[in-house]
């Protein structure tokens, strides 16, 4: 099995010649380093300038959310810079009777709501479909980092829709973003009037930053975050299927068991990671490790782990394990020195389970299986 490499760089501000790829600064200790990756069609400078994946170790100690300045980014473009004053929302199509324009201050003066949610890339944990196959899937290298659960307080989507008389025959909800590739996606207007699908413009207490979305993105409760389009300024509602290329040529499941097919890419699985380097350093002795499982499917109801292959053993959570959002827990381990490796599994409240191995798609989404992390005691 192929070892994973972190690189650790100076702390920087990713920039591109014609813009600004990430605003927000990307400090080694917090973000792991992704530019020695392979270009992607999206990404044509190959430096991998539009995502910044979190560090496990920078949650270590932290409360139930994740920081702003360490949540992870994922951008299709550069990150555009947008004056709320002059900004607006367009919703109309086929499948509403009255089309809106609104503003920043009307959407404020809206009844808001707040949800804790997680924000997973589809593409977290790419990487070790090369540890498991031999060769990489197409796309950026993450690991475990391309998530993190926030505070999004906004106007539920169906708020707005119903404010637009969605019609008894829309059938799909197309968000599209002011970026520079106008990314899009559609919704089923049956996620998209779900109480929980929100247009966000609040995060942890304070305004969306430019990389998280400002001035309004959307939050889709348990799928891949490539629904939670960013930089919202047009909401299309159909009486017709609709498409894009990122749900009919990226964001899709192809190759390996799905073969010629390209479903696109919707609810994760379940997840956990280690509050730890990678690989981690520990001296010899006791130690209380930590770390956080996920679902797209609910709330997490167990998890164990398995040390060297060993026989999985109850871990205990702790604190709060909101549905959708992820589970804190901890396990005592008395490290001998020596190479190692932990495992860890999840069980969420429908009774999925993390397989032990997944199959491979090419493009590299959805990896949920329980992963070894390489320990070495002194």
């Amino acid at each position: 099995m192929r070892a994973l490499r972190r690189v650790v760089a100076p702390a920087r501000r990713a920039v591109l010649e014609d813009g600004h790829g990430i605003l927000k600064p990307l400090p080694p200790e917090r973000f792991v380093d992704l530019r020695e990756g392979e270009a992607e069609p999206d990404d044509p400078t190959g430096d991998l300038a539009y995502n910044a994946e979190m560090r496990w170790e920078a949650m270590a100690g932290k409360g139930y959310l994740t920081p702003v300045g360490s949540f992870f980014v994922r951008n299709h473009a550069p990150t555009p810079s947008i004056d709320a004053a002059s900004w607006t929302l367009r919703v109309e199509g086929p499948g509403v009777e009255r089309p809106l324009e609104l503003t920043y201050d009307d959407l404020s003066n809206l009844p808001q709501v707040s949800i804790v949610r997680a924000l997973e890339c589809a593409g977290n944990g790419r990487a070790f479909f090369e540890s498991l196959y031999g060769r990489p899937a197409e796309g950026t290298p993450w690991q475990l980092g391309a998530v993190g659960v926030a505070e999004w307080t906004g106007v539920p989507l169906r708020e707005v829709l119903e404010r637009a008389r969605l019609k008894a025959s829309a059938r799909e909800v197309m968000l599209e973003s002011l970026d520079a590739v106008r990314m899009r996606r559609p919704l089923p207007v049956e996620k998209a009037v779900e109480e929980d699908t929100l247009l966000a413009f609040g995060m942890n207490g304070g305004p969306l930053t430019p990389d998280h979305g400002f001035p309004l993105r959307a939050v889709v409760s348990g799928w891949a975050a490539v629904a939670c389009v960013k930089w919202l300024g047009h909401i299309h509602v159909s009486e017709t299927p609709l498409s894009s290329p990122w749900n009919t040529d990226k964001y899709v499941l192809t190759g390996g068991e799905f073969g010629a097919r390209r479903e696109p890419v919707e609810e994760r699985g379940v997840k956990s990671a280690l509050e730890l380097p990678w690989p981690a350093r520990l001296p010899e002795g006791r130690h209380i490790l930590y770390g956080r499982s996920w679902s797209g499917y609910g709330a997490i109801s167990r998890v164990e782990y398995s040390v060297d292959r060993g026989p999985w053993r109850m871990a205990r959570l702790f604190g709060e394990n909101i549905p959708w959002a992820w589970a804190r827990w901890s396990f005592e381990w008395d490290a001998k020195p020596g190479g190692h490796e932990i495992k860890v599994r999840a069980i969420d409240g429908a009774g999925n389970v993390q397989p032990d191995e997944v199959g491979w798609n090419d493009l590299g989404y959805l990896y949920d299986g329980v992963v070894g992390h390489p320990v070495e005691v002194l």
